[in-house]
């Protein structure tokens, strides 16, 4: 299919996607300026005043984000004193640390294969996925597609692209083609250089536009353009039957979107619509606590009599180092002239306990334990204490890799495939296996101690014993220790006094044959 010749971009089907992509976006970056004008505070705006606002009494989704605490006008005459708690990026975070701070084991059978795989990691596969897995958390899901440029890397590479920067196409539910967009350039506040880059079976097609946002404009030679001028307009991958692209979701179903065409078989983030709700409330609490601390600071009410004049015109001030103060002329006499302390209490338990009720319930409607956060207030000594702590964070993990599996094993694939198609690599395509890092590591002490009473026990081999300690071993690792444990074993030395055909220890009795003799 080729590219468009222009028109409104992204296409009309995705405006609520992409709309939703904008909430999460603003929520994902803690921008307190983007969400206060994406949430219609009048007030976001230098000059606005907040007068009257028919947004707070629509229905829908306009009328309940204008009613939020980000949609409230800030006081005329006063300065926006909203904060901010980034609980989101902090969520988007932990969840790419769960799934990817330890890199994942990648194996297939030939050792030329393995070995290649082995390069992608260490030349920043890892990284790829970590920033993948981070902003799939906040947007439900991210791209991985195969890029190559002679003058950076000799062979290619996979490359995250974030979701709101896509338009994919569907079949039975699995990624058929995608197109990739991006504004290059913007000349003026009105024109943008869009540059199309769409990844299909068997192809990848480049486009660069002249328009404004939302709209593609008229198409342009790609080499109007220094950054798009070395592509051609159509690549040839050498692979009819699959894309150079894949799709990770992060969760599925998508429960906003899972009866919209355009969206159903997009991923969900971990903070949607009803968590939303729950980190507006949580951002009031922690802009209340602020003010409290504001008005808490300790202030001197005097009588005006008290007040110096600078001269007419000029104002009066009252000097508070002043040790003394002579008879002042007063109108009235008024005999009565007192200074006054003010100091508000600041509600510290209150606040802190709305707060850690508000962030306990986000929690637990993202799927993630407290202890992953720092939030317990105990602390656990083994890995077991660990494990049973963070046991929904776990949970949570391993239903993300779950979904990561597939699509990463077919990553890896077809770069491997497009290496032994357009660069002769002579490495055999092979779909790896993946094995994701433990994100909690086994207290080596409580292994010790097990394996101990296993071999004091008989109950368990030196193969068993070594696949336990080391996990992550592969079988020539195994085998060589085992190997070496086997070597390092004292010789057993024969008794000299014991009589050829003899046997000694405790089971002699047993094994001569008949009932023992009994001497009179």
């Amino acid at each position: 299919m080729p590219l468009p010749s222009g028109g409104t971009w992204p296409p009309k089907p995705l405006d609520p996607i992409y709309a939703q992509y904008q909430v999460l976006d603003a929520w994902y970056r803690g921008d307190e300026e983007q969400l206060a004008a994406l949430y219609g505070d009048p007030t976001s705006n230098p000059g606005a005043t907040p007068a009257n606002r028919p947004s707070t009494y629509r229905g829908g989704i306009v009328g309940t984000m204008a009613r939020w605490f980000w949609g409230a006008p800030t006081p005329s005459g006063e300065k926006r004193t909203k904060l901010h708690v980034p609980v989101a990026s902090d969520i988007a975070t932990m969840s790419a640390d769960l799934l990817f701070s330890e890199p994942p084991s990648l194996t297939v059978e030939s050792p030329e294969t393995q070995k290649r795989i082995d390069e992608l990691i260490e030349n920043g596969l890892q990284a790829t996925l970590l920033e993948g897995a981070e902003v799939g958390a906040a947007l439900g899901g991210y791209y991985l597609r195969a890029v190559w440029d002679s003058q950076i890397a000799p062979t290619p590479w996979l490359a995250a692209v974030h979701a709101d920067a896509a338009v994919p196409e569907w079949r039975w539910g699995r990624l058929w083609a995608v197109t990739f967009w991006r504004v290059i350039e913007q000349p003026d506040d009105q024109t943008c250089l869009f540059h199309l880059e769409r990844h299909e079976p068997g192809a990848i097609l480049h486009g660069l536009y002249r328009g404004t946002r939302g709209d593609l404009g008229r198409q342009l030679p790609l080499t109007a353009h220094p950054e798009t001028a070395s592509l051609n307009p159509v690549v040839a991958t050498g692979l009819p039957d699959r894309c150079t692209a894949v799709y990770v979701p992060n969760m599925r179903p998508n429960r906003q979107w899972r009866n919209l065409p355009a969206g159903a078989n997009l991923g969900r983030p971990d903070f949607d619509q009803p968590v939303l709700g729950l980190m507006d409330a949580l951002d009031e609490t922690w802009t209340s606590w602020m003010r409290d601390i504001r008005l808490a600071k300790a202030r001197l009410i005097v009588p005006s009599s008290y007040l110096q004049s600078q001269g007419r015109g000029q104002g009066a001030y009252f000097d508070p180092e002043r040790e003394l103060y002579e008879a002042l002329s007063v109108l009235g006499g008024d005999d009565r002239m007192e200074i006054s302390p003010q100091q508000f209490a600041i509600r510290v338990i209150e606040h802190k306990e709305t707060q850690a009720e508000i962030l306990a319930a986000i929690l637990r409607a993202t799927g993630y334990s407290a202890q992953s956060f720092g939030l317990s207030g105990e602390v656990a000594i083994t890995a077991t204490e660990v494990s049973a702590k963070e046991r929904r964070s776990l949970t949570t993990r391993g239903r993300k890799a779950v979904y990561t599996t597939p699509e990463l094993s077919s990553a890896v694939e077809m770069l491997l495939q497009l290496e032994a198609s357009l660069f002769s690599s002579g490495v055999v395509p092979e779909r790896p296996k993946i094995v994701f890092g433990d994100s909690v590591s086994p207290d080596i002490m409580q292994l010790a101690q097990t394996a101990e009473l296993m071999r004091r026990a008989e109950a368990a081999s030196d193969e068993t014993l070594v696949r336990m300690l080391h996990p992550d071993w592969d079988e020539p690792q195994i085998e060589a220790e085992v190997q070496a444990i086997a070597d390092a074993r004292p010789a057993v030395v024969e008794d000299p006094f014991t009589l050829p055909g003899e046997m000694t220890g405790p089971n002699q009795e047993e094994e001569q044959d008949g009932p023992p003799v009994r001497e009179e």
